[in-house]
């Protein structure tokens, strides 16, 4: 393959740094062109000064004067902002942009590099969660790939590969079940912040750790199939698999089912989707059977983690609510990481919100934008109750 060119929206983040490293192991293959950053000015300028971008982006634009300073006697261009973000992905150099970014933020820079023709590496899950339609409907109008970064569904991505005139019958779609899949409803009424970082298996971000240890995460992920494989819901199957290693698998209508396994390193969907179709050698831990000999599987609990049952219920539904779903975890997330909520409240806060937001059948991407917004202010108005 030839040398790619790298935009990386939110450098600083957990799959940010992982993707560096990635890049790192093969400066023969891939180059960062662009990272972008929201807060931590201080990794940026130092992700700057290692890989030399051409230009680099801080969301915040109070940290801007920071990052100019920081990166002064480099030839590196600096800007700050939303919009700028939005306008880096569409330099005719980038050959991809990696969108992981966290939550609604990663909307408007994917549509922007979708419709400047860029391949884009997806590991902002919410993008498609939010405007699944819409997005898909603008990729196949400008033949943009869209690839999966997230390890399940890298995994089910690479079991369809060599497969493309056989149906689908099911997609397996795996979760470790987080940190308190044993736990009782009273128990989860007193789970901590500290408790639900803790995930037995991945290291990820703060946002994405509290939706894995709730299963919205997983709820997520199935909306995020269902867009980027054309499966409907009935034909995704949430399977706990406490011990990570079989990222998801794929039943065909000849009942056979393909998986895909290996070690839980984000590194490895990541690499995948940066290189496809080519697969580039790594040092990454191999997979031991003799360390992992016993592998077992539970059907989720939606009883106790109701979360995963409404993403259910929102594509089912579909139009707005999956946005409204999305808005109104990413303020109760919040406002757990701050002590302000309790763990199963969340859930109360989020149901609330999809039976008060105004249901659009057919939205716009305005209408996304507005019911953003208006889901926002509901769930914060009722958390605050």
């Amino acid at each position: 393959m030839e040398k790619r060119q790298i935009a990386i929206l939110g450098s600083t983040g957990s799959i940010g740094t992982q993707a560096l490293d990635v890049i790192r192991q093969h400066p023969d293959k891939l180059e960062v062109y662009a990272l972008t950053a929201n807060n931590q000015v201080e990794l940026l300028i130092r992700q700057a000064c290692e890989f030399m971008p051409e230009m680099v982006v801080i969301a915040n634009e109070s940290k801007y004067g920071q990052l100019k300073e920081g990166l002064k006697d480099l030839p590196i261009k600096v800007w700050a902002g939303a919009d700028a973000i939005a306008q880096v992905v569409e330099a005719e150099p980038i050959d991809m942009v990696l969108t992981a970014m966290v939550g609604y933020s990663g909307l408007q820079p994917t549509i922007r590099a979708i419709k400047a023709g860029k391949a884009i590496a997806l590991a902002n899950k919410e993008t498609l969660v939010i405007a699944g339609e819409l997005i898909s409907r603008l990729a196949l109008e400008h033949k943009t790939p869209l690839l999966p970064v997230d390890s399940e569904h890298s995994a089910i991505f690479q079991c369809l590969v060599g497969e493309p005139d056989n149906p689908v019958d099911k997609i397996l779609l795996t979760a470790s079940g987080g940190p308190f899949r044993n736990l009782s409803l009273e128990q989860l009424q007193r789970v901590t912040k500290k408790e639900a970082l803790k995930h037995p298996n991945w290291t990820m971000g703060a946002k994405v750790t509290i939706d894995s240890s709730s299963l919205m995460n997983k709820g997520f992920e199935m909306i995020e199939a269902k867009w980027l494989f054309g499966v409907t819901p009935e034909q995704i199957q949430v399977v706990i698999h406490p011990q990570s290693i079989i990222h998801s698998m794929v039943q065909f209508r000849d009942m056979s089912v393909k998986a895909q396994l290996g070690l839980p390193d984000m590194r490895l969907p990541i690499q995948y989707a940066l290189a496809y179709p080519e697969r580039l050698k790594s040092n990454f831990e191999p997979l031991d059977f003799n360390k992992f000999n016993t592998f077992t599987f539970e059907e989720p609990d939606t009883t106790r983690f109701r979360n995963l049952g409404f993403a259910f219920e929102a594509i089912r539904q579909g139009g707005n609510m999956p946005c409204i779903l999305n808005a109104a975890n990413e303020i109760v997330v919040a406002a757990f990481l701050q002590d302000k909520i309790g763990f199963l409240s969340m859930s109360d806060v989020i149901e609330e919100t999809m039976n008060a937001v105004p249901f659009i059948a057919s939205p716009t991407l305005d209408d996304y934008i507005q019911t953003n917004e208006e889901a926002r202010a509901k769930a914060t108005e009722i958390w605050k109750q």
